[in-house]
């Protein structure tokens, strides 16, 4: 992948585009309320006389809702290097990745550089579909990392090489309505302790879904399938006298939450009509207090908030599980470049160019306006004494701290069985009825047992 000669003209290239260019959006807020910003490390505005570019071209992929900060960006690398073509291919994200998966880098309707969020990123580089990305470059003259590896630089990290650079970060945090809560005597300032919640609607958390399980499994560290050495394993296929006792307190408080929802004759555990349930107990005027969800949910918890006057947004750890912080995964998106630019220098600059200005963190306000994407490297503070509205920097604030908690997501291939493997092993209580928490493990060890032996 790595090809030596284009590293070394693309970390020239980058440092000449960056060059002067210090964190100060991560030591203090920038002002990315004025206009007339220059390119990133570039005080003139013009080309960088310590480096440039040789007449390359690339084609970037961009949404449709992602094309005016593209353009900026682009503007701004062309203002350094005029010599310098930049087309863009106007995609959404998966159709541009599904199509390079089944085809291969060479596709003409495949992009130079383009985004993929974390999950897809094992597949298309055991298929040698992701160049490699200068990305500690890159991200030593941005700034903002105490440790680029901890975070989405690790997870995109195969092997040696960098196989995309982080574009923005994502994970679940806690939605609560204020006047719901209100009417409900829940005090708010108070984590919530899904064990002592006495009314289901009062938590509305769609744990048999994985994506929403996970949060339950991971207040104890519950390795639902993880890598050990040269095999896999997972903690949901011990006795359940062996499991220690912090993990079986957090599948006990799921137990006594099924109990709950079943008692009360909820739909919550319906696969289908669950989410139709907690729309409707979240919205203003039902019962709904907490319910968790991603950043990219909040216009529609706006909605059901009377325009988001009843909203308040936590950190995912407001709601506890015996006692311990629920935390979901660092999840996100990564910028990528095709491999078959790889050969060609000049390319890879441009395309490793244009990748510093578009997560350039002088544009935090910008980026997230534009496309809702939290950039990893600037601070809370920074988003708080931001031009963003009160709502926006509430959550990008809870975002940024269920972050920090939360361990990487997997993203070996192999965990791909576990979304069904949990979802039916959690459903299945439905149709058992277990009559204690011992026997409801034992449906889920039951699930996972079936999953290892395929794995085998």
């Amino acid at each position: 992948m790595k090809k030596a000669l284009p590293i070394i003209f693309a970390l020239v290239v980058v440092l000449a585009l960056l060059v002067g260019c210090g964190p100060p959006a991560v030591k203090e807020p920038v002002g990315s309320e004025s206009g007339g910003k220059e390119p990133v490390g570039s005080e003139s505005g013009g080309k960088d006389p310590s480096g440039s570019l040789n007449a390359a071209e690339i084609t970037v992929q961009v949404e449709e809702g992602w094309v005016e900060y593209y353009e900026a960006a682009a503007k701004r690398v062309k203002d350094a290097y005029p010599d310098v073509t930049i087309n863009f291919k106007q995609v959404a994200s998966f159709t541009h990745l599904d199509t390079l998966g089944s085809t291969d880098a060479a596709n003409p309707d495949v992009a130079d550089l383009f985004a993929l969020p974390a999950d897809r990123l094992t597949d298309l580089a055991n298929k040698d579909l992701l160049g490699a990305v200068d990305a500690k470059t890159i991200a030593d003259k941005l700034g903002g990392w105490d440790d680029f590896d901890a975070g989405l630089g690790g997870l995109f990290k195969v092997g040696d090489e960098y196989l995309a650079f982080p574009y923005n970060i994502e994970t679940l945090v806690a939605f609560a309505n204020v006047k719901n809560a209100e009417a409900e005597g829940i005090d708010l300032s108070k984590p919530m302790e899904l064990a002592d919640v006495k009314d289901p609607a009062h938590a509305l958390l769609p744990v048999f879904d994985t994506w929403y399980g996970v949060a339950l499994t991971n207040s104890a560290d519950i390795a639902l399938l993880k890598q050990d050495g040269d095999k896999f394993v997972s903690d949901l296929t011990a006795d359940w006298a062996n499991l220690a006792p912090e993990k079986q307190a957090a599948i006990n408080v799921l137990y006594e939450y099924w109990k709950l929802n079943r008692d009360a004759n909820t739909t919550l555990f319906d696969a289908e009509a669950g989410w139709g349930y907690i729309d409707e107990q979240f919205t203003t005027g039902g019962k709904g207090v907490f319910r968790i969800g991603g950043p990219w949910e909040l216009s529609g918890m706006q909605e059901r908030t009377n325009g988001g006057a009843d909203l308040d947004i936590y950190p995912i750890g407001q709601i506890t599980v015996a006692g311990k912080p629920m935390k979901h995964w660092q999840g996100g998106w990564g910028l990528a470049i095709n491999p078959r630019i790889e050969e060609d220098a000049d390319k890879v600059a441009l395309a490793e160019a244009m990748i510093a200005e578009l997560v350039n963190p002088e544009y935090f306000v910008e980026l997230f306006k534009a496309m809702g994407k939290i950039l990893e490297n600037v601070p809370a503070e920074t988003y708080q004494a931001s031009s963003l509205s009160d709502i926006e920097r509430e959550l990008i604030v809870a975002v940024i701290e269920s972050y920090k908690i939360s361990p990487g997501r997997p993203l070996f291939q192999q965990f791909g069985p576990v979304w069904d493997t949990w979802k039916n092993g959690v459903l299945s209580w439905n149709n058992v009825a277990p009559a204690n928490v011992e026997a409801a493990y034992g449906e889920i060890k039951a699930s996972f047992d079936a999953m290892m032996a395929d794995l085998k």
